[in-house]
């Protein structure tokens, strides 16, 4: 039972620290990402679907994006999609194909963005804390049916806490490593 509890926990935690690093990568650093532009929502014919779904996006160099519709209509409805998205950027549109040109980041907005990288990190934090609260809760039930003793409880409390230590440092670090490449020129 404890170690159900225990597994159940440490895989939570793990899908925690693997949801931030999937939201950090929209996040925009200096560098072209096709992730940068993936989760726009597009509208085709009526149904809004993933980009990834109505178009080929690829990094064409270091600074820009190129984005290929597959059907000759859905390239105004693209370019709508990044218009009327947060990113900040607009589409220059030659024949069927969309180029999106990211320019260098000030530094203001990279310190605007590292304050975005560090909520998200608090997020991850709090729906980790989140979760250990729900294992000890867990634990006090079954040590409320008597079907552990006082001991094994602390025991499993102390687990996990480690448990905890170890997910909030995980997500330290990749609030760190994304601050870094956020910094860098």
């Amino acid at each position: 039972m404890l170690d159900d509890i225990k597994k159940d926990t440490q895989t939570r935690m793990a899908k925690s620290v693997d949801a931030l690093r999937h939201t950090l990568v929209k996040v925009r650093t200096g560098r072209a990402s096709t992730a940068l532009v993936e989760h726009l929502k597009v509208n085709y014919y009526g149904s809004d679907m993933p980009l990834s779904q109505v178009a080929s996006v690829s990094v064409s160099d270091a600074r820009s994006l190129t984005i290929t519709p597959w059907e000759k209509p859905m390239v105004a409805a693209v370019e709508k999609a990044i218009l009327a998205s947060d990113l900040g950027l607009t589409p220059n549109t030659a024949g069927t194909t969309i180029r999106l040109n990211l320019p260098a980041l000030t530094e203001e907005r990279r310190r605007e963005l590292s304050k975005v990288v560090h909520g998200e990190g608090e997020d991850a934090k709090v729906a980790i804390r989140n979760i250990r609260r729900d294992a000890n809760q867990q634990v006090k039930e079954l040590l409320k049916e008597k079907l552990i003793s006082e001991d094994d409880e602390r025991r499993s409390e102390d687990d996990i806490q480690k448990l905890t230590d170890k997910a909030i440092k995980d997500v330290d670090d990749v609030v760190k490593a994304k601050e870094q490449e956020l910094m860098a020129v």
